[in-house]
């Protein structure tokens, strides 16, 4: 029931009255002659762009579609009109298309581009298919951007000039598939039956703009020539653009941004066990206004990743997660983290109404408390002494504390064992190994005397461990031999957690479990069906990802778990940031061909090839 006021008196309307529906009908047409609500702008216009785009190639390969009652209009134009304007109708529907994603991430050139060809894509419309009703769709779309062109203020990605190869590659088989397509879709006009390479010929002249051996009858021969030059012209001109554009390269760690971040982790670092990973040169950094604290973030496909938590003082985070969420909405980034502790988690949350959610525990071993003694123990103690009797010995020092030519073999080895050729790991994965800067690091070895006929002597296995402040370390890299006996990392972790005494070291923070605490209850006396049915379902992952095997693998240490968070803006936004992630982690590879690689040497950094490890990218 509503109430309207008249004067001093109330006056209660029943909603079921004509005054109230003739209100709420007044009501909806204003809402109509507003539009949309301005935040809304960009994704309305964004997939209507992606329509109207897919209608402008219809139009431009499909001589049939759309004709209308001011057909006979087209008598009376030039000959020549109705082939261009199917050619301009194809190539604005092709770049509409492209710049579909653009507009719903709110970026100004796509804004400025589509500006352009929706009036070009409304005369193509017009003047080849007569469509009154393309016509208003692109009109109308053009005047909303123009209205809310203050929504469209985003900055360009990070980019380089394999974008163009990429560009050429993807629309050029497009440009060859829409060809075969053109060619073939006029049997009545086509002179003669020729064959499937006659028409493939034919595609690839018209491309660059030459005839080919099949022939048409009446204007058809020019509309196909005009199309399939449109489709070539594109190509070159779009990958010419992208080819000599200036670059926008991705962020990355300065010399003073490291030496920042390093001071902050000096007085700060033992907070976190991923604060050390801060360091990976491939991330980007903003700072608090006060410069005491930082985060860390790479853009992954429009993603920006931030891992574990903000790296410095915990009473200066909000500003710079402030600085993190302000980078992010001038070039419509979506924002995640990964991996963040749980007092990271809630001060994410409190600063920017973000959703956490738990993606599993971190192992962490306290060395005063640990003991292969006991019933408990006594997988790992059997495995270890069994290897120990075959000969292997083991080593537990520094980086600094290692000599150059004995740094350098272990560098080759794990890279040499890492057995892909991507690199792995992102947020919990430094990247590399015996860096002068990095001389706080622990390596361990395993070797087996007198062995010489291995390509690296008598090393056997690496682990890499990075500083966890001033009394703890946590693990960043699992390598070992292949033809090595099985049992490699737990003797080397074994070995580090009884010396980590030595090193000064309490607390050692071992590989991350992806959902344990699904996996633990779901194998409890009296779990649910529901539970169950999670449990089997990861279980059934595992085939694929390391899930159940890296709990299993860490619960034979007995640490105690510290849980570990995602945290995102919308439950619509997880598969694209779980595929970001996969992304950055290297599980999911898009890199460019093999004879475009780097031949230098390749990193050493984080893998899964040879043993459960130090990552969170499973998710």
């Amino acid at each position: 029931m509503s109430v309207t006021l008249d004067g001093d008196k109330s006056v209660l309307v029943p909603p079921g009255t004509p005054r109230s529906r003739r209100a709420r009908a007044v009501h909806g047409v204003r809402r109509v002659l507003r539009g949309p609500r301005p935040d809304s702008v960009p994704a309305v216009v964004g997939t209507a762009c992606t329509v109207v785009g897919l209608i402008d190639v219809a139009a431009g390969v499909f001589p049939r579609f759309r004709h209308s009652r001011m057909h006979s209009v087209a008598e009376v134009l030039p000959g020549a009109l109705g082939p261009f304007a199917a050619a301009l109708s194809l190539s604005a529907g092709i770049l509409l298309l492209l710049l579909a994603h653009g507009l719903k991430r709110h970026k100004r050139r796509a804004w400025r581009a589509a500006v352009i060809l929706l009036p070009a894509g409304a005369v193509a419309q017009f003047a080849y298919r007569h469509s009154v009703l393309g016509v208003l769709v692109s009109l109308t779309l053009c005047a909303l951007l123009v209205r809310h062109r203050d929504q469209f203020r985003a900055l360009p990605d990070p980019r380089s000039r394999w974008r163009a190869l990429a560009n050429f590659v993807l629309l050029g088989a497009s440009s060859l598939l829409l060809g075969l397509i053109i060619v073939s879709v006029h049997p009545g006009r086509v002179v003669g039956d020729p064959s499937i390479a006659d028409r493939l010929q034919h595609v690839l002249y018209g491309l660059f703009g030459m005839d080919g051996p099949v022939e048409y009858a009446g204007r058809t021969t020019w509309t196909v020539a005009y199309s399939l030059g449109a489709l070539g012209l594109l190509t070159a001109v779009t990958t010419i653009y992208l080819a000599f554009r200036p670059e926008h390269p991705a962020a990355r760690l300065t010399e003073d941004d490291e030496s920042r971040l390093r001071a902050l982790l000096e007085t700060h670092g033992g907070r976190d066990s991923l604060g050390h990973f801060a360091l990976r040169r491939d991330k980007g950094v903003v700072f608090s206004p006060s410069g005491k604290a930082a985060v860390c973030y790479r853009v992954v496909s429009g993603v920006m990743l931030a891992s574990g938590d903000p790296i410095g003082d915990v009473e200066a985070w909000p500003g710079a997660i402030e600085r993190f969420m302000d980078e992010a909405k001038a070039h419509s980034w979506t924002p995640a983290v990964m991996g963040c502790s749980e007092t990271g988690g809630q001060v994410w949350t409190r600063e920017t109404g973000l959703t956490a959610l738990e993606l599993g525990d971190e192992a962490v071993v306290d060395t005063a408390d640990f003991s292969l003694a006991g019933r408990a123990m006594r997988n790992v103690r059997q495995m270890v002494k069994r290897i120990e009797r075959h000969g292997y010995e083991t080593r537990v020092r520094r980086a600094r504390d290692i000599g150059g030519p004995e740094l350098d073999r272990i560098r080759r080895a794990a890279a040499d064992w890492r057995g892909t050729d991507t690199e792995r790991g992102f947020s919990m994965a430094l990247g590399r190994i015996g860096d002068p800067a990095d001389g706080d690091c622990v390596i361990a070895t395993a070797h087996l005397p007198g062995s010489t006929t291995a390509a690296h002597g008598d090393l056997k296995a690496v682990l890499h461990f990075v500083p966890w402040g001033r009394d703890g370390m946590s693990l960043e890299l699992m390598r070992r031999d292949r033809s090595a006996d099985p049992g490699m990392n737990e003797l080397l972790i074994v070995a580090s957690l009884q010396a980590a005494g030595k090193l000064g070291v309490e607390r050692v923070s071992l590989n991350f479990a992806m959902f344990r605490s699904a996996l633990a209850r779901g194998e409890r006396l009296g779990a649910g069906p529901v539970l169950r049915c999670w449990r089997g379902l990861l279980i059934f992952l595992s085939r694929w990802f390391q899930i159940e095997s890296l709990y299993k693998f860490n619960a034979k240490f007995k640490p105690r778990w510290e849980p570990r968070f995602m945290v995102f803006r919308t439950s619509r936004d997880l598969p694209r940031i779980g595929i970001a992630a996969m992304r950055a982690e290297g599980f999911v590879n898009v890199s460019r061909p093999r004879p475009f690689r780097s031949r230098g040497p390749r990193p050493c950094g984080h893998t899964r090839d040879t043993a459960p490890e130090h990552e969170v990218s499973a998710a």
